[in-house]
């Protein structure tokens, strides 16, 4: 397993006990994210939907890779890699 990051926007840290990062070991996006969800179920409930995709409006980077552009929830991650939640913004 690869020792990764996980960056966490303001609006979900709340869920995260107010980190605005959490360490995870992960070999995938999906796996990552399930492992944040083990200790934080509110906060992966916000970030997945309950059949377990990504909610429309949540976006996952790794790097500057957006994962909807990849492999989804299976995009491998590489020690050392920052995974950024980003919530998406609407307005007018």
């Amino acid at each position: 397993m690869n020792q990764v990051t996980v960056q966490i926007p303001a609006p979900l840290r709340p869920f995260a006990d107010g980190a605005s990062e959490l360490d995870v070991s992960a070999a995938t996006v999906g796996e990552a994210l399930a492992h944040l969800g083990e200790e934080r179920p509110a906060l992966l409930s916000r970030i997945l939907t309950p059949e377990g995709e990504l909610r429309p409006y949540v976006n996952v980077f790794v790097g500057e890779r957006n994962v909807r552009r990849l492999d989804g929830l299976r995009t491998p991650l590489a020690p050392g890699d920052v995974m950024a939640i980003i919530p998406a913004v609407a307005g007018g």
